[in-house]
């Protein structure tokens, strides 16, 4: 039976202790980050979650010694990427990997590296006075020139496909333009809360859809309660204002009177029957003498209203007259002035 030596055994018994005492436990890639950057992770994180590096064959012993406790967790060994590493936290999931996602930085590509989208040089004056760097620019295929005593490239140009190798030429041409296309941070590559793994792709959450999706909801929620008349908190004073406001045009269309729909009631009364007069205002006899002072009343009325708005349409006039002339004015005056 092979040794196993102890650090091994007490590492093992280190990590079964950090994933019993923390509700989350996650997987995170570190590959390629530089230890200053990983630091500053650590840092932000502080307080937060802990992240622990080791070797691919004791996280897996520590899952499984685990998964009786934490059932499903050793589903997190099918996530070790890269360089892997685990991350104890007792913070929501997807909570933890937006901190991740935010606390990521650009850097310049290097050899070797493997973007995730297309590298671009964009359209534009490059700062460079005409040199070496024109020709440079032109055999890694940037379509560049000199304009106006500078180095422009013509156009957008994809220099590194997504899933391409980035070489040594190109990543020192994009050093020397300050082009920092990569980006460099800890990708959660899966998290496990409460029997479930999530993945990366489950994380992802895009936030201004998702308050979107949100809101509509609300608001579809909130129409079919008010509709079909079912109180809550939140609908019960649209439901009584739309009730209250239906009552009201059911007396006004029944003619009953109430409290509110007494005045309108008359006042709708009033205008048919003076309406109706005068119609029959030129039959001899056909109205009173009270009823005949009413229409009068209303054609003088009607009139002082029609002789006003005419009033006011030739100030208008007036005014845009006069601002014309002092236009017209101050242009002699000018010609005058300048001959």
């Amino acid at each position: 039976m092979a040794h196993v030596a102890e650090w091994k055994k007490e590492e093992v018994k280190e990590l079964k202790g950090l994933i019993d005492s923390h509700e989350v436990i996650g997987i995170v890639n570190l590959l390629n980050i530089p230890a200053r950057q990983l630091q500053k992770m650590r840092q932000s994180l502080k307080g937060k979650a802990i992240i622990r590096m080791s070797k691919k064959n004791l996280i897996d012993l520590a899952f499984k010694d685990c998964n009786d406790k934490k059932e499903n967790i050793i589903g997190l060994s099918n996530h070790m990427d890269g360089q892997p590493a685990i991350v104890f936290t007792d913070m929501n999931p997807f909570k933890l990997f937006k901190i991740l996602e935010d606390s990521k930085t650009s850097a310049p590509a290097k050899e070797g590296n493997i973007p995730d989208s297309d590298i671009v040089v964009p359209e534009g004056d490059t700062g460079f006075e005409p040199g070496p760097l024109l020709g440079e620019l032109q055999q890694v295929g940037i379509p560049a020139k000199i304009d106006k005593g500078k180095i422009v490239v013509s156009k957008d140009h994809v220099v590194v496909e997504a899933g391409e190798v980035v070489s040594k030429q190109v990543a020192s041409m994009l050093t020397r333009l300050d082009i920092q296309p990569m980006e460099v941070g800890i990708d959660l590559q899966a998290a496990y809360e409460e029997e479930s793994v999530y993945t990366s792709d489950l994380l992802t959450i895009d936030e201004e859809k998702t308050l979107a999706d949100v809101q509509s909801a609300f608001s579809q929620a909130f129409n079919l309660s008010v509709n079909a008349g079912i109180p809550t908190k939140e609908t019960i004073v649209a439901i009584i204002q739309n009730a209250n406001s239906k009552s009201v045009n059911l007396a006004m269309n029944a003619s009953i009177l109430t409290s509110e729909t007494t005045e309108p009631l008359i006042a709708l009364a009033n205008a048919k029957m003076l309406s109706l007069a005068s119609a029959i205002v030129d039959e001899e006899g056909a109205l009173d003498e009270e009823l005949i002072e009413k229409l009068s009343n209303v054609s003088v009325a009607a009139t002082v209203v029609e002789e006003t708005n005419q009033a006011d349409d030739e100030d208008e006039d007036e005014e845009e007259e006069k601002e014309e002339e002092a236009e017209e004015e101050a242009a002699a005056g000018l010609g005058a002035l300048f001959g």
